[in-house]
């Protein structure tokens, strides 16, 4: 299964950044092989509005079956529910401690925004 992990950097060890739409990185893991690929999410990063939409539409366009993060707002829940991708929440520690509380189902299946729009 591929997934997105919310990141501050760019590998396994890196810390979960807590924030979905403003997340520094998005790191793509696929939970068969943990082979991974970094994606930079700076164009969000500093968005004035619209950062969980793209944000969300950048984890469809990198084939994600589901994003692992701290916390989702609701327009990116929405657009993530729309595109068939499920999000859970709670993720802390490093990429790859997240994935391993993904994997023993740890983690919270989202059936909802956790926080408010504009979360910092």
């Amino acid at each position: 299964m591929k997934i997105v992990v919310t990141t501050q950097g760019t590998n396994l060890d890196s810390a979960v950044d807590p924030r979905f739409g403003r997340a520094k990185h998005f790191l793509l893991v696929d939970t068969d092989t943990m082979q991974t690929a970094a994606h930079d999410n700076a164009q969000n990063l500093n968005a004035p509005q619209g950062a969980g939409i793209q944000a969300a539409q950048a984890v469809f366009r990198l084939g994600a079956n589901a994003v692992v993060t701290g916390n989702v707002g609701p327009k990116a829940f929405t657009t993530l529910q729309a595109a068939g991708i499920a999000v859970y929440l709670g993720a802390s520690g490093t990429v790859k401690e997240a994935v391993e509380q993904f994997q023993a189902g740890r983690l919270q299946l989202a059936d909802s925004a956790n926080v408010v729009g504009h979360w910092a």
